[in-house]
């Protein structure tokens, strides 16, 4: 009797730690699937990037506005800027963020995707949202390679497409850079993750700290720009 009592309690025990691990693996092969529809959904989109940078230690700001652009091959492209500010602001941290994006794309790399072809995931359990519930993930790179980052990411439960991630990158991209950590926001839109909005400290070894939020808006899928096009020409 008192065997079978220990047997169900183990077989609990092992039903209990292999169903949430069973449905981590679900969502991480659904959200893996809505991803890569999403690359070829999003291409051909527009939309607006406001830029707002402070540097406290050299006490300067800047502010930028550009249209940015993800062309029919996944290209990015930014159009239209318009800067306010100092320059050493648009020289030291808003530049080199605009190339570094535009570059990172161009590669196109599957090296860098937040996969668990490239992360290990560990489940978290469920969070509210706002109004969505979400899926709370804490990731960390297999391998410390530059543009990878250890965090959490959140997914949407109804979508599997990301509404959230944040943490810091596991190797700088310069000696300049000592430290770069993160939010990343986005919002889901007709079956779209889009980008909401980017905060982020990063430590630069000769300006200190630099502090910057970018605001996304307006976002046009390819057919919705298509069609303004067609609307301005006529």
């Amino acid at each position: 009797m008192k065997f079978r009592v220990f047997l169900c309690s183990a077989l609990l025990s092992i039903s209990a730690i292999a169903e949430p691990s069973a449905a981590a693996d679900s969502i991480l092969e659904n959200y893996v699937t809505a991803t890569q529809l999403q690359a070829v959904q999003t291409r051909g989109a527009t939309m607006d990037a406001d830029f707002d940078v402070t540097l406290p230690k050299l006490k300067k700001h800047g502010k930028l506005h550009v249209l940015r652009h993800l062309s029919p091959l996944g290209l990015i492209r930014y159009e239209k800027p318009k800067f306010e500010g100092d320059t050493v602001v648009y020289k030291e941290v808003i530049s080199r963020f605009l190339n570094e994006e535009v570059e990172a794309q161009r590669q196109q790399s599957t090296a860098v995707a937040v996969t668990p072809a490239n992360y290990n995931f560990k489940y978290k359990g469920m969070r509210q949202d706002g109004d969505r519930p979400v899926h709370v993930f804490e990731i960390a790179p297999k391998q410390k390679r530059e543009k990878l980052f250890k965090g959490e990411i959140w997914i949407d439960a109804a979508t599997y497409l990301k509404v959230q991630e944040s943490g810091y990158m596991v190797k700088n991209p310069s000696m300049m850079v000592k430290r770069i950590a993160f939010v990343r926001r986005y919002e889901i839109r007709d079956g779209v993750s889009v980008p909401r909005k980017v905060e982020s400290v990063t430590d630069v070894r000769v300006v200190g700290k630099a502090e910057m939020t970018i605001d996304y808006s307006n976002f046009a899928a390819e057919d919705q720009t298509r069609a303004s096009a067609d609307a301005a020409w006529q």
